[in-house]
């Protein structure tokens, strides 16, 4: 299963999911409805065998709106207070943000594996918690990798060796690329609603102590609020079960990816086999980790019903098909680390590395999703190609900031003094400061840079205020249009920067809308028009380039005229394409990538350009490793 097919059933098993949560609701609501005809007296056991006529159907109506609508409430009162993303989960285990290692070198190799893991998948580095809990276990969480996070608790840091962390970030790298880190979290919120009426009903029992006009209105209200609370734990039970039924094959296809990605299947299997061995489990101490049980890299609660509810498979299953002749044994301890060491680990050997290359579509379509560990091997000697002041900028809130900005000038000694005069009063005074410090370096960043520093500041990028985003946002702005005019590296950087942090703030997530291409024809004609003119110094016709990747995509479009091209509308064009089905995605990018090809090789700016259209789409693409 690739990429598109596994966002194509994240969307399929978002339908189970509503369809089994309409299913619990049902059932909610008549038992509902069937606690109120004991409790009320209606009916005595003859009179509810014989007839039903004399039971009033407007207060079964009544009692079933007010459950429906109470449930219904309470889920979206759970979805908006999850809408920022996954730090929101983080924040419910009392994570903490890890963004200074303090000398650490266990925080320190953590972030390393992180960022390795992001720039090889092609996405922002999420930002890291650390949970306060001496179990081993981990999850990521949020709806998109603009707004993603990655929660790891400390046993996992102590306990685990850097192979078996970096198995473990691979599993959760997994779950964010395929779509399964947002189906999690909205099943937090609709599964919550399910919960209020325990909620209600342990309300109504701890009223019924002190408000009772009579012994039977007493006994009454106590026995709606036992029924209520009865009702609220089935509906946890339903909870459970709905978890069960949407989680449990995934976790192995995450362990597949994991040992695709690292290309070390020791590295997960000897975290699995450490957490067997380990006396504290994987069982974190905080009550909230049930609601997010299902969200973890293994098992956060003990379930009532073993493996009926258990949203993870038995840890012996997942290692003996990681590895099949594993003699049974667990670890009790860390073994030494085994993989590719973190720096030195090889030539750089991308289409960003300045220099026009052949590029194998088919090749790269097979890593979208599913990075492997020629990108991995990469994205280390990309880390240990920059310069360490650059790479502890990019860290830092303030300096986050300068970084882009930097990122942002101009070759043109004129245009970039007219750019720094611009942020000079338009600036924060702290940021602008840090930009003078780092300036020097201007001439030492290289294309190949570029989106890596990029990836890397996006989690102290998201430590904004709100006031601070809406400033940056201008400033880039205004960074762009300097010279009168915008480049399309300038377009490439603005358009990833403004997309995850909306992502991020604004809860920008585009769902997907269309079911064919008719839809979105000029569009398409839009976006490779832009492509086929691209390489200006290309001796095909931009014509030929354009009929290359229209006849891929199946469209009858026709080349539109460079006069009427304008990087404002390929944002409005690709906001819209966004909305594709994930199955049909595949086919456009392809024709993207068979445009730039035309002429037999790409240059450095397009393989950008496509990489910023893709990861436009939600289709994050890995470094062209060739």
């Amino acid at each position: 299963m690739d990429f598109f097919q596994h966002q194509d059933k994240a969307r399929r098993n978002t339908k189970l999911l509503l369809a089994l949560y309409a299913a619990a609701v049902i059932s909610i609501v008549l038992l509902t409805n069937l606690l109120v005809i004991v409790v009320s007296g209606f009916f005595d056991s003859a009179s509810l065998m014989a007839s039903s006529e004399g039971y009033d159907w407007g207060l079964f109506l009544m009692v079933s709106m007010l459950v429906i609508l109470l449930i219904g409430l309470g889920s979206l009162y759970r979805i908006h207070s999850l809408s920022k993303g996954g730090s929101v989960v983080a924040e419910m285990l009392d994570g903490q943000l890890l963004i200074d290692p303090h000398g650490s070198l266990e925080k320190r190799r953590l972030l390393n594996v992180v960022e390795e893991m992001a720039i090889a998948a092609g996405t922002p580095v999420p930002p890291v918690y650390i949970i306060p809990d001496e179990s081993i276990n981990a999850f990521a969480a949020g709806y998109s990798p603009g707004d993603a996070i990655i929660g790891v608790t400390e046993g996992a840091l102590q306990n685990l060796s850097r192979d078996q962390l970096q198995g473990v970030i691979a599993h959760e790298f997994s779950h964010i690329l395929n779509g399964d880190m947002r189906l999690n979290i909205r099943l937090m919120g609709v599964l919550y609603g399910i919960l209020m009426l325990a909620v209600i009903g342990r309300i109504v029992l701890n009223g019924s102590r002190f408000r009772s006009s009579s012994k039977r209105n007493g006994s009454a209200i106590l026995a709606v609020g036992l029924g209520l609370l009865i009702l609220g734990y089935l509906g946890k039970f339903f909870g459970a079960l709905i978890k069960a039924a949407v989680s449990r094959q995934r976790e192995y296809l995450a362990d597949a990816s994991a040992v695709q990605f690292t290309r070390y299947p020791r590295g997960i299997s000897g975290a699995l086999k450490r957490i067997g061995g380990y006396p504290q489990g994987t069982v974190l101490a905080n009550p909230e980790s049930e609601e997010i049980s299902h969200a973890f890299f293994c098992s956060g609660v003990n379930f009532a019903f073993g493996a009926l509810m258990s949203t993870h498979p038995p840890l012996a299953d997942r290692i003996k098909r990681l590895e099949p002749n594993w003699n049974g044994e667990y670890l009790t301890h860390n073994e030494p680390d085994q993989s590719l060491p973190t720096e030195g680990a090889g030539p750089l050997l991308s289409s960003f590395a300045g220099a026009a290359i052949r590029i194998n579509a088919d090749a790269v379509f097979q890593t979208m999703g599913q990075p492997g560990g020629a990108q991995l091997s990469h994205a280390r000697s990309l880390l240990a190609l920059i310069p360490n002041e650059l790479l502890n900028a990019a860290r830092e809130t303030f300096s986050a900031r300068a970084i882009v900005y930097l990122l942002l000038l101009d070759q043109d000694t004129a245009v970039r003094q007219r750019q720094l005069n611009l942020l000079q009063n338009a600036a924060d005074a702290a940021v602008l400061q840090r930009l003078h410090e780092i300036l020097p370096l201007f001439p030492a960043i290289e294309p190949i840079m570029r989106l890596p520093l990029l990836e890397i500041a996006m989690p102290a990028l998201r430590q904004m205020t709100r006031v601070q985003y809406e400033a940056f946002k201008t400033n880039i702005h205004e960074l762009v249009i300097a010279d009168q005019k915008m480049s399309l590296s300038e377009w490439a950087l603005q358009k990833f920067v403004t997309k995850h942090l909306g992502e991020a703030f604004d809860g920008a997530h585009r769902r997907p809308k269309y079911k064919g291409y008719a839809a979105v024809r000029d569009q398409c004609a839009q976006l490779l028009s832009v492509l086929a003119y691209t390489d200006v110094t290309s001796t095909t016709d931009p014509q030929v380039a354009f009929a290359v990747g229209q006849e891929l995509l199946g469209l009858d479009i026709e080349l539109v005229d460079k006069t009427s091209l304008s990087l404002n509308n390929l944002n409005a064009c690709i906001d819209t394409l966004a909305e594709l089905r994930p199955l049909l995605k595949p086919r456009l990018l392809k024709a993207c990538v068979a445009t730039i090809t035309a002429d037999g090789i790409a240059t450095p700016v397009e393989v950008e350009l496509v990489r910023t259209v893709a990861d436009s789409l939600d289709c994050p693409m890995p470094p062209v490793v060739v």
